[in-house]
Protein backbone atom coordinates (compact mmCIF):
# COMPACT_ATOMS: atom_id res chain seq x y z
CA UNK A 1 0.00 0.00 0.00
CA UNK A 2 1.77 3.61 -0.76
CA UNK A 3 2.28 6.15 1.48
CA UNK A 4 -0.27 8.37 2.25
CA UNK A 5 0.58 12.27 1.94
CA UNK A 6 -0.69 15.26 2.78
CA UNK A 7 -0.19 18.55 0.55
CA UNK A 8 0.32 21.99 1.21
CA UNK A 9 -0.57 24.48 -1.85
CA UNK A 10 2.03 27.70 -1.71
CA UNK A 11 2.01 30.58 -3.91
CA UNK A 12 5.34 32.43 -5.07
CA UNK A 13 4.15 36.25 -5.94
CA UNK A 14 5.92 37.97 -9.21
CA UNK A 15 8.85 39.84 -8.12
CA UNK A 16 10.14 36.83 -6.14
CA UNK A 17 14.00 35.97 -6.96
CA UNK A 18 15.02 32.62 -7.32
CA UNK A 19 17.18 33.11 -4.36
CA UNK A 20 14.27 33.67 -1.95
CA UNK A 21 12.52 31.27 -3.51
CA UNK A 22 15.23 28.46 -2.23
CA UNK A 23 15.13 29.56 0.83
CA UNK A 24 11.48 29.88 1.86
CA UNK A 25 11.00 26.34 0.73
CA UNK A 26 14.45 25.00 2.23
CA UNK A 27 12.83 26.32 5.83
CA UNK A 28 9.80 24.59 4.79
CA UNK A 29 11.87 21.35 4.18
CA UNK A 30 14.42 21.18 7.16
CA UNK A 31 11.73 22.41 10.03
CA UNK A 32 8.34 21.45 8.18
CA UNK A 33 9.46 18.16 6.95
CA UNK A 34 8.28 18.72 3.38
CA UNK A 35 9.68 17.76 -0.06
CA UNK A 36 8.91 19.65 -3.27
CA UNK A 37 6.08 17.73 -5.33
CA UNK A 38 5.53 20.39 -7.82
CA UNK A 39 6.50 24.28 -9.59
CA UNK A 40 5.01 25.51 -12.15
CA UNK A 41 5.99 28.92 -13.30
CA UNK A 42 3.36 31.48 -14.73
CA UNK A 43 4.09 34.29 -17.47
CA UNK A 44 3.95 36.68 -14.74
CA UNK A 45 6.50 35.13 -12.54
CA UNK A 46 4.12 33.82 -9.83
CA UNK A 47 5.04 30.19 -8.91
CA UNK A 48 3.02 27.70 -7.78
CA UNK A 49 4.06 25.42 -5.48
CA UNK A 50 3.26 22.14 -4.22
CA UNK A 51 4.38 20.30 -1.18
CA UNK A 52 4.09 17.57 0.42
CA UNK A 53 5.01 15.41 3.05
CA UNK A 54 4.25 11.93 4.45
CA UNK A 55 1.27 11.46 7.53
CA UNK A 56 2.42 10.63 10.61
CA UNK A 57 0.52 8.38 12.47
CA UNK A 58 0.03 10.63 15.87
CA UNK A 59 -2.08 13.59 15.56
CA UNK A 60 -1.90 15.37 12.61
CA UNK A 61 -0.02 18.67 12.06
CA UNK A 62 -1.60 21.20 10.75
CA UNK A 63 -0.86 22.68 7.37
CA UNK A 64 1.16 25.67 7.47
CA UNK A 65 0.14 28.79 6.10
CA UNK A 66 0.77 30.38 3.52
Amino acid sequence: MPPDYEYAPLRLPPGTDRMSAQVELTIRAEYGGWELARVRLYADGTRKVVLRRRRSTGSASPVLAT
